[in-house]
């Protein structure tokens, strides 16, 4: 997988924690949260499975989209998983 931005949602399991961030290194990333590298939210709350991505042109652009996704009510959060992903299925095999 190329490096670029990419906004991304890890869950602790189906209809869990989610955990919304950005990054420039998915694969590398998504990693750290499945050793429990990632320290605070996504660490406390187990969030290791990767249930949602989307690639950006910039950083920028991922930032905001990031900032817009955790201004969403839960619901649509879900929704948007399971629009793409409606069994849950950690999607790192796809990515890496």
């Amino acid at each position: 997988m190329v490096k670029s931005p990419y906004l991304y949602i890890m869950a602790s399991e189906k209809n869990g924690t989610l955990y919304i961030g950005v990054t420039s290194d998915l694969v590398q990333r998504v990693y750290q949260h499945k050793l429990g590298e990632v320290d605070g939210f996504s660490k406390k709350y187990d969030t290791k499975l990767l249930v949602y991505y989307e690639a950006h042109e910039t950083m920028e652009a991922a930032i905001i989209r990031e900032k817009q996704l955790k201004d969403w009510k839960r619901l649509w959060k879900l929704r948007i998983i399971e629009e793409t992903n409606p069994n849950w299925n950690d999607l790192y095999a796809l990515i890496v």
